[in-house]
């Protein structure tokens, strides 16, 4: 599954991720912002840095079907469903929440979703032993691992199976491909991981 599963990055130039998370880039200088089918470079440059969630359904519907609307059409049905909010007053995006995303998936998409409020490494280890996909909720340096974790959670990551104590998954934020096409032992991943997240089937 590992070399034939689909990677998408929540960024439109994926070899432009490191740039943008650590040298300073502009997200509005991705050149390629009108493939996540983004109506303008500012839209794409305000968003695409809460689409984690949305660069995993996306991966999980391609691997399961072939076929995926493009990244702002699924992250604008998923705001019908209150899957993201803004402030009124600061415009401070909040997302992905997880009950009204599932919702939107069970109603809109041929996959079946389940919210994991609380979700152990043993659980997540079931679940991925019982053909699930996962999105889980890691702190997003977990694309440098080598380096102690900072703390958990506000990034969600795609782990699409295990082998034995070893964790796979794909990070719509990974800065280089082996970051994108990632695996760790559960013990390092627990390090990054929240303990919650949202089953897909």
């Amino acid at each position: 599954m590992s070399d034939q599963f689909p990677t998408v990055t929540q960024y439109a130039s994926p070899d432009l991720i490191a740039a943008i998370a650590y040298e300073g880039l502009p997200r509005t200088a991705d050149p390629r912002w009108a493939e996540s089918g983004a109506p303008d470079p500012d839209t794409y440059g305000r968003w695409c840095g809460h689409m984690c969630g949305i660069a995993c359904l996306r991966m999980a519907l391609l691997a399961r079907t072939g076929d995926a609307p493009t990244m702002f059409e699924l992250l604008d049905d998923a705001r019908k469903y209150g899957a993201y909010t803004e402030d009124p007053d600061t415009g401070a995006i909040r997302g992905l929440i997880y009950a009204p995303f599932v919702e939107y998936v069970q109603d809109v998409h041929p996959l079946g979703a389940e919210p994991h409020p609380t979700l152990t490494v043993p659980g997540l280890l079931a679940l991925l032993d019982g053909g699930r996909l996962v999105m889980a909720s890691v702190h997003k340096e977990i694309r440098r691992p080598e380096n102690p974790a900072p703390g958990k959670g506000g990034h969600l990551v795609l782990v699409t199976h295990r082998q034995g104590d070893t964790v796979h998954f794909r990070n719509p934020s990974g800065h280089t491909e082996q970051a994108r096409t990632a695996s760790l032992p559960t013990a390092e991943f627990a390090e990054f991981f929240a303990g919650r997240g949202v089953s897909l089937i």
